[in-house]
């Protein structure tokens, strides 16, 4: 559920604010004059929406791409190839360690 407080309660009430948005990991909606003004949210939410927001934007680039390129590839052929490139990684270093 939405929490909407006054933004004179991230003054007179940081603590529990700050231990609110940790708690529930929801941010807070703060109003100046019974109109929205700002968001407060942990650095954990935060940092949640950005990998959404960066993988949602991989995802539209790719939809992208798709749109100009005819070639398709199954979901085993995509997991043999990061399984490929994990393998290759791995080994070298591996002897990269054992030099």
């Amino acid at each position: 559920m939405q929490s909407i407080r006054p933004i004179s309660d991230l003054r007179n009430k940081f603590a529990e604010i700050s231990r609110d948005v940790h708690d529930s990991g929801e941010p807070i909606f703060l109003t100046k004059n019974g109109v929205g003004d700002m968001v407060v949210m942990s650095m954990e939410t935060y940092e949640a929406l950005e990998f959404d927001s960066r993988v949602y934007a991989k995802l539209q680039e790719a939809e992208r791409k798709a749109e100009t390129t005819g070639t398709r590839y199954s979901s085993d052929e995509v997991l043999e190839s990061i399984r490929n490139v994990i393998s290759r990684a791995a080994e070298q270093t591996y002897a990269a360690s054992h030099v």
